[in-house]
């Protein structure tokens, strides 16, 4: 248990019916008149749906303790993704649905953060942005410059991004994991 006024961005708390929510934004609020009160956005840990909850300060809150462990994505075997603790060396399988859309950015060999709350994995969490090879796009064309157009181009991963008309297959680029948006050239 925790109080409202212990509230931090990240914290995982139990509410309505056993389910899980993370703490995304908090704002202690002293009205000239009346009670304290905490606003905060909440984000459906299993569902990502984000709502507005309003506390009253000082409320007790149930808190959930959540497990986060870097993991090693090691293969895929068939709609499941196998990671290996890199502690203890125990393998996980974790669903396809479950890793949602960090499917697009693992390679084999790539550490994720898996978060678990009483033996059930929550998400994969990978981070902000990935170094991934281009396994295919168009040829630039010349003239192409860098303040051009887009084009598609597939990751190796086989996810498909917009990237600049002069990045060529083979390129290593970084990619923004939240938007799919193109980062820049990697400079080997």
């Amino acid at each position: 248990m925790a109080s409202t006024n212990d509230l931090k961005n990240g914290l995982v708390l139990k509410l309505e019916g056993g389910q899980l929510w993370s703490v995304v934004e908090f704002q202690h609020v002293k009205p000239g008149k009346g009670p304290a009160f905490v606003r905060t956005k909440l984000k459906n840990v299993l569902s990502g749906k984000v709502v507005d909850k309003t506390f009253n300060a000082g409320v007790k809150v149930e808190t959930a303790t959540v497990d986060k462990r870097d993991m090693q994505f090691s293969y895929m075997d068939g709609d499941y993704f196998v990671f290996m603790d890199m502690d203890t060396y125990d393998q996980l399988m974790i669903d396809r649905k479950v890793v949602g859309d960090a499917a697009n950015f693992l390679v084999e060999g790539f550490t994720a953060v898996v978060a678990q709350h009483e033996g059930e994995v929550l998400f994969v969490e990978l981070p902000a942005a990935v170094e991934l090879t281009i396994q295919e796009t168009e040829p630039g064309v010349q003239g192409d410059r860098s303040t051009g157009g887009t084009k598609p181009a597939t990751l190796e991963t086989g996810h498909q991004i917009q990237v600049p008309l002069f990045i060529t297959t083979g390129e290593k680029i970084k990619v923004d994991t939240r938007t799919s948006d193109y980062l820049g050239r990697v400079n080997s």
